[in-house]
């Protein structure tokens, strides 16, 4: 996974009044929790902009000048009417301690079901996964380019050794749902050579959810 440094100051004080003043000079106060103890810090508000405005997943090394830290963020406030970043907690990351993070989710290819008149329906954009830092993935890519009217992917094919997904298996990430106006297909014809153990495997959502 990515890693973005963010450079920073300890903080001292983490009253009200120092907590306003950074706001007001531009700064962001920060939180660390994970370690002995946690480690307040804040970083101009400019230097979250790749971590914060960003659909990609990342971790952080905090840079105090005598040290770094690793990390991933936890929460983030935004000022209600000038989003402005107000606080943003982080999590420190060990090497041998798993560690729970949101994984986006990118769809690759057209799908056939929704060229013959299906609709799409991206259910999870996000994935709970739980790793151990240098397991985590950018991105869960998943290939559409197969998916028929009737079908989806769910969880059970994302399966991987390297993390424990945090949903049930059974949990559906993208489907390709009837539509009104979807065409007809000749499933025998598109399939072509694939035979008819394929075939069969294939065609066996679209049939329940035909039965649905």
């Amino acid at each position: 996974m990515k890693s973005i440094t963010i450079k920073g100051s300890e903080r001292e004080s983490v009253g009200k009044k120092a907590t306003k003043a950074l706001r007001n000079a531009g700064m962001v106060p920060c939180v660390v929790y994970g370690g002995e103890k946690p480690l307040h810090f804040s970083a101009p508000e400019l230097s979250f902009r790749d971590l914060v405005y960003t659909a990609a997943a990342h971790t952080v090394k905090v840079d105090l000048g005598e040290g770094q830290v690793r990390a991933i963020m936890q929460d983030i406030q935004f000022h209600p009417v000038t989003d402005k970043i107000l606080h943003i907690d982080f999590y420190q990351l060990f090497d041998d301690k798993e560690v729970t993070m949101n994984i986006p989710v990118r769809l690759q290819g057209n799908s056939p079901g929704v060229r013959n008149g299906g609709r799409l329906l991206f259910r999870k954009r996000k994935l709970a996964i739980k790793a151990l830092p240098d397991k985590l993935p950018d991105f869960f890519d998943i290939d559409i380019s197969k998916l028929k009217i009737g079908q989806n992917i769910s969880v059970a094919s994302l399966l991987n050794d390297d993390f424990t997904i945090l949903h049930p298996d059974s949990t559906v990430v993208v489907q390709v749902k009837t539509a009104r106006a979807a065409i007809a297909v000749d499933e025998d014809e598109e399939e072509g050579e694939e035979g008819a153990e394929g075939a069969e495997g294939a065609d066996a959502p679209a049939a329940e959810a035909a039965q649905e």
